[in-house]
């Protein structure tokens, strides 16, 4: 029997969050999904996540969430994110840093699946070296030894950069999924080692718009180099998109991988190894 995952891409306003509500309870009723992980820094209105938000994420389905830049926009973050386990902020943070991020949680069909949040350092806030905390988490978790699967959230900028992770690590995860730029990339594909790897995930959220942003302020900012307004999350017809992988529970290894793609103005894409009830 394969192991199902799936990641959904940055969670972005309300209109994220909504395409999280209308797909995610289904799919994982109709599907052989075991194991859910979605990236939620921008679900509060664009910026960091609540705790309530949290809870109706995890009550949709979601295993693990996952953060990045915007991890502490919402100042409260700084306290409850030490006592929810499975919500994750970048390992690549100082230490001291509230929260964690990694951790080693339990699928739905028993297997162990360690996940990790990291941080890319080019065109990014400067963070401690992501190559050596990722190295350090599967040293001290190593898959077929203590972890049956390995997921790897690789927030950052560059592709450049999230594909040396992916390559760094080949072998040794299950997936390495880069976040933080919002528009899937199509270079989904499974590595030689057995890694699954995307460069980006995209995000759940309206497409009609710039990195999931009312159109109107990004354009102006481009133009003039003056803020004239925050941003603000676009709100028209959501979209979720992610990225689905079968894996084998004897070896953690991915031996495949498809983007998902429902709702919205993307062209809509379902994996064709997901079975239906």
């Amino acid at each position: 029997m394969s192991f199902h995952l799936l990641f959904l891409g940055d969670v972005v306003g309300r209109s994220g969050r909504e395409a999280v509500e209308a797909y995610l309870p289904d799919l994982i009723a109709r599907h052989e999904i075991h194991f859910v992980v979605c990236n939620g820094e921008n679900a509060a209105h664009g910026f960091g996540i609540t705790e309530n938000i949290c809870t109706q994420l995890f009550d949709l389905g979601v295993d693990v969430i996952t953060l990045g830049n915007h991890a502490f926009d919402q100042r409260d973050t700084l306290v409850y994110i030490e006592r929810i386990p499975n919500l994750l902020r970048p390992v690549t943070y100082p230490a001291g840093t509230p929260g964690r991020g990694a951790g080693l949680f339990k699928a739905r069909s028993g297997e162990q699946v360690l996940v990790i949040n990291a941080m890319g350092r080019l065109f990014m806030d400067a963070m401690q070296d992501p190559f050596a905390a990722i190295d350090n988490e599967l040293d001290a978790c190593p898959m077929g030894q203590v972890a049956d699967f390995a997921i790897i959230d690789f927030h950052g900028e560059a592709t450049s950069e999230k594909q040396a992770v992916g390559v760094h690590v080949d072998g040794r995860a299950t997936l390495v999924v880069g976040t933080h730029t919002h528009v899937p990339t199509a270079d989904h594909r499974v590595l030689s080692g057995g890694t699954a790897f995307q460069t980006d995930a995209g995000m759940c959220g309206d497409y009609d718009s710039i990195i999931g942003m009312e159109k109107t302020e990004p354009v102006q900012r481009f133009l003039t180099k003056i803020p004239q307004a925050r941003f603000s999350p676009a709100d028209g017809e959501p979209t979720l998109c992610g990225l689905a992988v079968k894996a084998d529970p004897a070896t953690g290894h991915a031996s495949a991988c498809e983007p998902v793609r429902l709702g919205g103005v993307l062209e809509p894409v379902i994996p064709t190894f997901w079975s239906v009830a």
